[in-house]
């Protein structure tokens, strides 16, 4: 017969047991596969556990707001005082307005103090009237910077101080809606990527600068009686990311591959701006149009029996500087490598590229468990850079370092236990191949930093990403220090 006595023992017997799992099961689970982890709570965790200290970020923010507020200003000044374009009315190197009674919390670092790695930028920035045209700055990163996050504030105020417009070079098909472009397209378009595995059904290694390829029609052979298929792209441009960005006069379509010629019109507004057609074969070919009315509202129509692998379409203007935003979901930063060189360097030089700023890590850390793992990744980052450096010699390269990332340990978020072996080993690299750097680990302050930024609504609830507000903090902090540097050149040079 049952009794009540039998159940209480059969309860404290099962809380025994339950607890002498949680004296022996290891802290960092069991790990079945690369992925997969078991975790269960240990004695510690629940009895002895303290919770993680959060860092105190006030400074940083207080910092990054006194900066925009001090740039803002200034830009209001310039635009209110001069309005012509900057290129055209300041012949000699000018400085940027940057409150050096501040103290930043911490600046681009160079291998050496002669601090030559941004050498060739900050040249051709302070001789930008002499240029024959737009300076890039081509800004790849992983999701931290997608929709133009970061990029639009570098664009806005570099376009400001130095003149240009657009927002430069873009996808068809974006990985994720832009603050200054939304774009639409009819049925049938795809991507093919690169950036995170080579795409199987591409046959071959032209992917672009951008990394990967847009069609609207899919790969194989045509005959004559293939019937043509018809596609359309819609490009909207807000005055979100300043009335510069939105300003272009020119659109260029980077295109090839195709096994026939491809019929395209272009409308501005409904109005037919275009009618002509894009030519067969080539990895490298452009068609530039020239925009009658400035409209914000552009449209591609396209015709033909088989897609051009689209490379990207770039809106832009005269001479000046240009931002291009490369946000590449999920990318660790090492698939240079699977580009054909020859292409890719074709886009490095026809695009002048002066600035390649590269910001991977952050999804490489999930998979990285020791130190010799987050070496390991910084030997990739590094062959990818010395590519790189071959490809576009006339390029400075900066690289970030991941921000902080927070992982769940029992009940509580703190730093991931390798992010400052990651943070070290992409920083050895990019000194290894005589590359500046920047540490946004401890620009938004440090081991578990990342709590209080998602604490004050400035870092998203996945404890990774920042919020818009954040990367707009991080993109002030990170101008700042470029400038700050700018201006020592000039004044040194």
């Amino acid at each position: 017969m049952h009794k009540p006595f039998h159940t209480l023992l059969f309860l404290a017997i099962t809380f025994v047991l339950l607890g002498l799992i949680s004296l022996v099961f290891p802290e960092k689970g069991i790990y079945v596969t690369d992925r997969l982890c078991v975790r269960y709570p240990t004695f510690a965790s629940l009895f002895l556990e303290k919770k993680a200290e959060k860092t105190d970020i006030s400074n940083i923010i207080a910092l990054a707001d006194a900066e925009e507020k001090a740039i803002e200003a200034e830009f209001a000044d310039t635009l209110s005082v001069n309005k012509t374009d900057s290129i055209t009315s300041n012949t000699a190197a000018k400085l940027v307005k940057v409150d050096t009674c501040l103290k930043l919390i911490t600046t681009i670092q160079y291998k050496n103090e002669s601090k030559t790695a941004m050498s060739n930028f900050f040249n051709s920035l302070a001789n930008i009237a002499n240029e024959e045209k737009s300076i890039r700055i081509l800004h790849y990163g992983d999701s931290q910077i997608e929709g133009d996050r970061i990029s639009d504030y570098i664009r806005l105020k570099l376009q400001g101080e130095f003149g240009g417009e657009g927002p430069g070079l873009i996808s068809f098909m974006p990985v994720a809606p832009s603050v200054v472009n939304k774009i639409s397209w009819s049925t049938g378009w795809d991507r093919y990527p690169v950036f995170a595995g080579k795409d199987k059904r591409v046959k071959h290694n032209n992917f672009g600068a951008l990394a990967h390829i847009t069609r609207f029609s899919s790969y194989g052979s045509i005959s004559d009686t293939v019937q043509a298929k018809s596609a359309w792209v819609k490009i909207v441009t807000s005055k979100n990311g300043g009335p510069k960005a939105a300003a272009y006069k020119k659109i260029k379509l980077f295109y090839g591959g195709a096994q026939t010629k491809t019929h395209v019109e272009l409308y501005e507004n409904g109005t037919l701006n275009a009618s002509d057609s894009l030519v067969a074969g080539g990895n490298f070919n452009i068609k530039e149009f020239t925009l009658n009315q400035g409209a914000l509202l552009q449209e591609f129509k396209f015709k033909g029996k088989d897609s051009p692998d689209f490379y990207g379409v770039s809106l832009e203007g005269g001479k000046g500087v240009m931002v291009d935003n490369f946000g590449l979901r999920g990318s660790s930063g090492t698939f240079f490598n699977q580009i054909n060189f020859g292409q890719l360097k074709s886009f490095y030089d026809y695009l002048n590229a002066k600035l390649i700023i590269l910001q991977f890590g952050g999804n490489s850390l999930p998979y990285i468990k020791t130190k010799e793992q987050a070496d390991a990744f910084g030997t990739y980052l590094r062959a990818q850079i010395n590519i790189i450096k071959k490809l576009a010699p006339q390029a400075s390269i900066l690289v970030i370092g991941p921000a902080d990332m927070s992982v769940k340990v029992g009940t509580e978020y703190e730093t991931h236990p390798q992010l400052e072996d990651l943070r070290d080993a992409i920083k050895k690299a990019a000194f290894d191949t005589d590359c500046a750097f920047f540490d946004m680990y401890s620009c938004m302050g440090g081991r578990n930093s990342m709590l209080t930024w998602v604490e004050q609504g400035i870092g998203a609830k996945d404890y990774i990403h920042f919020s818009s507000g954040g990367a707009r903090k991080i993109a002030v902090l990170l101008y700042s220090s470029l400038m700050n540097d700018y201006n020592n050149f000039v004044k040194n040079r």
